[in-house]
């Protein structure tokens, strides 16, 4: 855990989204170190028309390599999170061609009672985690 979404335009290949999500998940390693079997990746792929990603009035410019990480986890720090931000983009850039300006994130804050990995169990309450 952390639970990521991954939400793209339609159209790169399998190729292409494997090193994409290979790529997020060293960040996520690096950045909030965490095992590396600690790995829950979901991608949707939209079409343009059913994806608007704009701006804010920031002026940042978007293509159709737009990345948008909603990432669900346990409560990070400050720090930890900028790091993730910058490393997302350092790394998407450079092993996917992924514009900085193309990658967007968001965090979704849940405590250890929120999950169960399964067998019924909130493993982070019992301490198998």
């Amino acid at each position: 855990m952390p639970l990521l979404r991954i939400d793209l335009y339609e159209g790169r290949s399998d190729d292409e989204i494997a090193k994409l999500l290979d790529a997020i998940h060293a960040v996520m390693l690096g950045a909030f170190k965490v095992p590396a079997r600690d790995r829950y990746q979901i991608v949707s792929e939209h079409a343009p028309s059913r994806m608007i990603m704009e701006d804010t009035g920031l002026d940042i410019p978007r293509t159709s390599k737009f990345v948008m990480l909603q990432v669900t986890t346990r409560p990070r720090t400050r720090e930890m999170k900028e790091l993730f931000y910058k490393e997302m983009v350092t790394a998407l850039e450079l092993k996917c061609g992924v514009p900085p300006s193309d990658v967007m994130v968001n965090f979704v804050t849940c405590a250890d009672e929120d999950w169960s990995f399964g067998l019924g169990r909130a493993q982070f309450l019992t301490k198998e985690l």
